[in-house]
């Protein structure tokens, strides 16, 4: 099997995908050449499930076309490539590295500093300033009871509705509405990408 086979591959999705989903998802496996196999690791269970459900359809038409002869199967393993032989497919990256042993000093240094992150809240979006109408005043009310009490009351909350119905409005009303409480408090708006990105990041 040529070992450029998953580098073709590796180009051809990293044009047709947002570069946020090609480098969360397809940049960290490694693959390998086995028994006449194309062989994927993925780091963990749940970066496999998402790309068996998302993009192995994507990659086995891309294997077949970039294919000289008859295609390898393509097959999902979690873990990483067993050696660094002349089997192994080059050009793929490394997979998250686990966090080494930090000493214990540095370990207690990074504890009593404060972790600084943006909220990313559009502080023009409030209650008060909310256009209500019937189509959006059971989300309204919805949205208040979570300002008033955070992970308490509908935990978790889900709006649903037309474009410029007031969803984005609400969500950021709930976060400043909480900040305008408790000072302290956290709230982090992210677009469910961007959080599932991080997730796997921390795995």
């Amino acid at each position: 099997m040529s070992v450029s086979l998953w580098e073709k591959c590796l180009n051809s999705l990293e044009s047709e995908f947002p570069s946020q989903q090609f480098n969360t998802w397809i940049r960290p496996l490694q693959a390998e050449a086995a028994d006449g196999k194309l062989v994927l690791y993925a780091p963990n269970r749940f970066v496999l499930d998402w790309i068996a459900e998302r993009f192995l359809t994507r990659i086995n038409e891309l294997v077949k076309q970039f294919s000289d002869n008859q295609p390898p199967p393509v097959s999902l393993e979690i873990g990483s490539k067993r050696s660094n032989s002349e089997e192994s497919v080059a050009g793929t990256a490394s997979p998250f590295k686990s966090a080494s042993k930090a000493p214990a000093a540095r370990t207690a240094a990074a504890a009593e500093t404060p972790m600084t992150y943006q909220s990313n809240l559009n502080l023009n979006f409030t209650f008060d300033n909310f256009v209500e109408g019937k189509s959006n005043q059971l989300a309204k009310a919805a949205c208040l009871q979570v300002s008033e009490n955070p992970a308490g009351a509908y935990n978790p909350l889900f709006l649903y509705g037309g474009v410029g119905l007031g969803k984005t409005h609400l969500m950021h009303a709930i976060g400043n509405q909480i900040i305008r409480h408790n000072a302290r408090a956290k709230v982090l708006y992210l677009h469910s990408e961007r959080f599932v990105a991080d997730m796997v990041k921390a795995l």
